[in-house]
């Protein structure tokens, strides 16, 4: 209990420093400091959910998937493929761009990390690495470099809101985030194939002898990374063009925003791609542009001088 009650406490200060960190923003400059705070929260989200694939996998398999944002690009290009090139409906291309990058996370997690159990984590990360530049080589070839735009799913008429613009397509984000966000502590804490998934992650001998199979956890988890990935490459690609090249950044501040959060929680996922959203676009806004993508990078030292395991992490030593 005390633990629970430990990180509970943890989890409502981490909430306490979303909201100042919003409320810092909104104290700034006013209606500029809304747009920030509006323009962070949508990057924000984005960040969560690539950063939710982070934490999937390593919390079932301990595996660091640095092709996590290579999913999120394959998906803004396949909906562009799909919408644009093919003409077909909008959510029939959603769910066809979402299927074809769940199969191959899946595949991928069938025909090379199924097989690599054992291996060092030096050696998984190389993989994953060698993964994502083999998708990033292959998009570039089928796609060329130009940057391609997806029509907004419900107009691009921006919304005036307190003397800030919200484009439409930010309730998608938020809205697709929320529910995402729930389904996964549902899948988590309230199904079987959900809660084997976590005693596999924390304890996979004892997992074992009462039937949970870890291989089929690492399957669960790499298809559910890649599909959150997918959707998150979707669901922003109307407001950011897509690219085969924009996968890299948009991995890096996924995993920036897991590290903050805690690696292997999902909640501290969501709560670091929020913080990184808004600090990232506060930064812009006072800074040259160019400094913004460094805010990342940034929190990943401080993150891992002060408190390593993020904000709702565990320690490494501590059991499930």
């Amino acid at each position: 209990m005390k633990a629970d009650e430990k990180r509970n406490r943890v989890l409502w200060c981490s909430i306490a420093v979303v909201a100042l960190v919003i409320a810092l923003a909104l104290s700034l400059k006013g209606s500029k400091g809304l747009q920030w705070v509006i323009s962070g929260l949508t990057v924000g989200s984005i960040y969560a959910l690539v950063a939710m694939g982070f934490s999937i996998i390593y919390a079932s398999t301990r595996v660091i998937n640095f092709a996590q944002g290579e999913f999120s690009m394959l998906g803004g290009m396949l909906m562009y493929t799909f919408s644009s090139q093919v003409g077909l409906p909008a959510w029939l291309s959603f769910i066809l761009a979402v299927t074809v990058v769940t199969a191959l996370g899946a595949g991928f997690e069938r025909a090379v990390i199924h097989r690599m159990e054992g291996a060092s984590v030096v050696a998984l990360i190389i993989v994953t690495i060698g993964f994502s530049i083999f998708i990033r080589a292959v998009a570039k070839w089928i796609w060329g470099t130009d940057p391609v735009k997806i029509a907004a799913f419900l107009g691009e008429e921006p919304l005036r809101f307190l003397g800030a613009s919200i484009v439409p397509q930010s309730f998608w984000v938020f809205g697709f985030t929320a529910v995402a966000v729930i389904l996964v502590f549902l899948f988590f804490n309230r199904t079987l194939p959900g809660k084997g998934m976590r005693a596999a992650a924390g304890n996979p001998d004892a997992a074992s002898l009462v039937g949970v199979s870890t291989s089929t956890s690492s399957l669960l988890a790499w298809t559910m990374a890649a599909a959150l990935g997918a959707a998150a490459g979707i669901i922003i690609a109307p407001i950011n063009f897509a690219a085969y090249s924009f996968g890299v950044m948009l991995g890096l501040k996924g995993f920036a925003a897991a590290i903050l959060g805690g690696l292997g929680s999902a909640p501290g996922a969501v709560v670091g791609g929020l913080i990184l959203g808004v600090l990232e676009i506060m930064t812009a806004g006072a800074f040259p542009s160019g400094y913004k993508d460094a805010v990342a990078f940034l929190i990943i030292i401080l993150v891992l001088l002060v408190r390593p395991q993020g904000l709702l992490g565990k320690p490494e030593g501590e059991k499930v």
